[in-house]
C-alpha cells in the first residue's frame, strides 16, 4: 500500500519468476508484460477445449442441436421462396398457399426446439468447464510453496479465479456457438447462393479474402489489448481487496483522499485500457461489415435487373436476398465474435499460467517414508537459505542446530535475525540453497511435504481463522475429530468457557477472520487446533506477544500443557516467556552467537544478557 508504483507493473513482476518451471517461453505485449501465448491467435483456447472434451455425450448434443438450427435457419428463404413462387402462384388457391404456410410453421417449430436445446446444452458446457477449470486451478494453487504467494499477489489471482473464468464461461456458453452457428449459416448460405444464382453468388467469392485479411491484422491487435485490458481489471480488485483489507491503517493514518486517488487512477487506467479495445472492435466490425453487406447489396441490385427483365422469379430473388442478408449478418457476427473469443483466449491464457506454474518445493518422485513411532527429534546441518526475493542477503549462514526429542528450546534475538526462517525450512516451506534439514533423521528433502506437516503443530503469532463456524476451526488440525475431541482441546487451550457462551455454541459463525473474537480468544483456539493435531512437534511463533495480561496468561497456561511431551521450538521476543526452556538459542544475522540456559547466558555477558537487561529494566520500570 505504501509504493507508488502501478499495480500491473508491481504486483505482477513476481510471476514465474521462480515458479515457472516447464513454461514455454514468453511473449510480451504492448505494456512490456510476458503472457504465455502469441498475441495473434487463439492458441490459449485449447485448455478449455479439453476441458470440454471431458463431457463427449454433452458434446454431441449440443452440435445436434446447432446443426439444427442452423438448418433449419438457412431454410427459411427456401420456405419463402416456395410460398411466393408457388402459394402465391396458384392462382389464389388457399389450400395451396396454407399448405406452403404450415411447411414454414414447421420450420419456424423446428427453429424454437431447436435453440432452446443448443442453449440448455451450451449453456451446461459453459458452467461445468469453468468449473472444473476453478478446481483445477486452485488443486494446482495448492500445491504451491508459501513464497509463490509472497512474490504474487493473492488478490489478482483470486481475480484470475473469478473474472477470467467467467469470460471464459461466455465464451463457452455464449460465443463458441455462435460462432459456430454463424459459421455453418455463412457457409451453407453461400452454397445455397450458388444454388439459386450462380453467376451472382460468384462474386461472393470475392468477399473471403476482403473479410479474413482485416480480420486477421485487426486480431491481432485486438487480443494484445484484451488482455491487457484482463491484467488493468485485475489491478482493480487487487486494490479494492488490498484497502478494504487495511481500511483501520487507512483511517487511522487520514489517507482516505490518497487511496481515493489511487484507485482512481487505476480505473482511469482499466478505462482507457477497455476504451482502446473497444475502438479497435468498432473499426473492425465497421470494415467488415461495409464490405460484406456492400458487395451482397450490389448482387441483389444485380438480382434485382434480372427480375425486372424476367430472367429470375420474385420467389428465386426473395430467397437470395433474405439469405444474403442471413449470410451478411453471419459474417458480420463473427467479427463480433472473434473479438469475445479474442478475449476469452487472454483470459485463458491467464489462468493457464495458474495451471501449469510447478511448485518450487515438490514431493520427490519416490519419497523416504518417516521411521513410525516418530520421536520428534530435528537438526539442521550447516544450513544457507537465501529467500528468493532477497538473493542478496542470507537469512541462515553456515547454521547448524539440533533438537533432540522432547527438548523445549527457545529462539531468540533482534529482528531479521532468522528465527522465522527455521520455522520455515523446518515445515519445508522452502529448501536450503545449501546443508540438510532432518526430521526424524530423514533429509526432508525425500520425504513427502505432507508427511513432514503432519508431524508438525503451528502456533503463529496472530491466530488466523477462517470465516467459518468455531467447530470447523478448531478441526482444522484434526478434520475428522469428534466433537468430544473438540471441546477435550478447548478445555487444554483454556478455549472451553467462551465457546460455550457463543450464540450456537460450536456452529457459531466466527466473521472474516474471526472478527467476532478477541485476539486472546483467537490465539486459544489456534492452540485448541495444534492440541487437536496431536504432532510430535510444536512450532510456537510469538504465541503471546500481542496479547493483554489476561489473555496471556490464559494462553501461556493452554501452551504449558501442550508443550508436555512433544519437541517444542519458541521464538520469542519477550524473554520472560523463555526462562524454563531447557536451551536458549540466541541468533543474529542467520547465525547461533550463544546458546545454554537462562542462568547461564545472564551471566556470561553477551548479547542475550544485554537484551534481558534491557527488558527486565523495562519491565521493572
Amino acid at each position: 500500500m505504501v509504493s507508488e508504483q502501478t499495480p500491473s507493473k508491481s504486483r505482477r513482476s513476481g510471476l514465474f519468476a521462480r515458479n515457472g518451471r516447464n513454461s514455454p517461453p514468453a511473449d510480451t505485449d504492448e505494456d512490456g508484460r510476458q503472457g504465455r501465448e502469441p498475441a495473434r491467435n487463439l492458441g490459449p483456447l485449447r485448455m478449455v477445449w479439453q476441458a470440454a472434451l471431458a463431457y463427449p455425450g454433452k458434446l454431441a448434443l449440443a452440435a445436434v442441436a446447432l446443426c439444427i438450427t442452423a438448418a433449419a435457419t438457412l431454410a427459411i428463404p427456401s420456405g419463402f421462396r416456395l410460398i411466393i413462387d408457388r402459394g402465391f402462384g396458384s392462382g389464389g388457391d388457399t389450400q395451396d398457399i396454407g399448405r406452403w404456410f404450415q411447411y414454414l410453421l414447421m420450420i419456424v417449430a423446428v427453429l424454437a426446439v431447436g435453440t432452446a436445446m443448443r442453449f440448455y446444452f451450451v449453456s451446461w458446457l459453459g458452467e461445468r468447464v469453468v468449473a472444473d477449470i476453478r478446481l483445477k486451478v486452485q488443486a494446482n494453487l495448492l500445491r504451491l510453496a508459501p513464497g509463490f504467494f509472497e512474490e504474487n499477489s493473492p488478490s489478482e489471482i483470486a481475480s484470475r479465479m473469478t473474472a477470467d473464468t467467467t469470460l471464459i464461461e461466455q465464451v463457452v456458453g455464449t460465443t463458441v456457438s455462435v460462432a459456430l452457428r454463424n459459421c455453418i449459416i455463412a457457409i451453407g448460405g453461400t452454397a445455397y447462393l450458388f444454388v439459386l444464382l450462380p453467376r451472382l453468388a460468384g462474386g461472393l467469392l470475392i468477399l473471403i479474402p476482403l473479410v479474413v485479411v482485416p480480420l486477421r491484422l485487426f486480431g491481432r491487435r485486438l487480443r494484445s489489448v484484451a488482455r491487457t485490458s484482463q491484467d488493468r481489471v485485475a489491478d482493480v480488485g487487487a486494490m479494492v481487496s488490498e484497502v478494504l483489507g487495511a481500511m483501520k491503517i487507512v483511517q487511522a493514518f487520514n489517507q482516505e483522499a490518497r487511496e481515493r486517488g489511487r484507485f482512481a487512477g487505476a480505473v482511469e487506467r482499466t478505462f482507457a485500457t477497455a476504451r482502446r479495445r473497444i475502438l479497435i472492435r468498432a473499426i473492425m466490425t465497421a470494415i467488415i461489415i461495409l464490405m460484406v453487406f456492400g458487395a451482397i447489396t450490389l448482387l441483389m441490385w444485380r438480382g434485382a435487373v434480372g427480375v425486372a427483365e424476367g430472367t429470375i422469379t420474385g420467389g428465386t430473388i426473395a430467397a437470395f436476398v433474405i439469405t444474403g442478408g442471413l449470410v451478411a449478418g453471419s459474417f458480420g457476427a463473427l467479427t463480433e465474435v472473434y473479438g469475445d473469443l479474442l478475449r476469452g483466449a487472454g483470459a485463458a491464457s491467464r489462468l493457464s499460467e495458474l495451471l501449469h506454474v510447478e511448485p518450487d518445493v515438490a514431493p520427490p518422485a519416490r519419497p523416504q517414508d518417516l521411521p513410525v513411532p516418530p520421536r520428534g527429534s530435528l537438526a539442521f546441518q550447516n544450513v544457507t537459505f537465501r529467500y528468493p526475493t532477497r538473493l542478496e542477503t542470507a537469512a541462515l549462514k553456515d547454521f547448524t542446530l539440533v533438537v533432540e526429542p522432547g527438548e523445549t528450546v527457545a529462539i531468540v534475538g533482534p529482528s531479521g535475525a532468522g528465527k522465522s526462517t527455521i520455522f520455515q525450512l523446518a515445515e519445508r516451506f522452502y529448501d536450503p540453497q545449501a546443508g540438510t534439514v532432518r526430521l526424524d533423521g530423514v533429509p526432508l528433502t525425500s520425504a513427502d511435504p505432507a508427511a513432514i506437516r503432519q508431524r508438525i503443530a503451528y502456533v503463529p503469532q496472530e491466530g488466523v481463522l477462517f470465516a467459518a463456524s468455531a467447530r470447523d476451526n478448531l478441526r482444522y488440525g484434526n478434520w475428522d475429530a469428534p466433537d468430544d475431541a473438540i471441546w477435550e482441546a478447548a478445555r487444554a487451550a483454556n478455549a472451553e468457557q467462551f465457546l460455550k457462551v457463543l450464540p450456537q455454541g460450536l456452529d457459531t459463525f466466527l466473521g472474516e477472520g474471526g472478527a467476532r473474537l478477541s485476539g486472546g480468544q483467537r490465539q486459544r483456539i489456534a492452540i485448541a487446533r495444534a492440541v487437536l493435531r496431536d504432532a510430535p512437534i510444536l512450532l510456537l511463533d510469538e504465541a503471546t506477544s500481542a496479547l493483554d495480561a489476561e489473555s496471556e496468561r490464559l494462553v501461556q497456561q493452554a501452551l504449558d500443557r501442550l508443550m508436555r511431551d512433544r519437541t517444542t521450538l519458541v521464538i520469542a521476543h519477550r524473554l520472560a516467556t523463555v526462562r524454563a526452556a531447557d536451551r536458549i538459542v540466541v541468533m543474529q544475522d542467520g547465525q547461533i552467537v550463544e546458546q545454554g540456559r537462562h542462568a547461564e547466558l545472564a551471566a556470561a555477558g553477551g548479547l542475550y544478557a544485554r537484551l534481558a537487561k534491557l527488558q527486565f529494566q523495562d519491565t521493572a520500570a
